[in-house]
């Protein structure tokens, strides 16, 4: 059974950490980047796995 890492997601313009999602170890290797909503900007933004 392949492990997954927690990471946390933080919005690139207001630098708020929003989100928590899961991690495959196995299959990405490169830090995990998405679009999500920023309640606090109201707005679609990139989101990017911090450490």
């Amino acid at each position: 059974m392949a492990k997954d890492d927690k990471v946390i997601l933080a919005c690139t313009e207001c630098l708020s950490r929003n989100y928590t999602t899961h991690k495959s170890k196995k299959n990405a290797s490169e830090r995990l980047e998405l679009r999500k909503f920023c309640p606090k900007c109201g707005k679609v933004t990139l989101h990017k796995e911090t450490k």
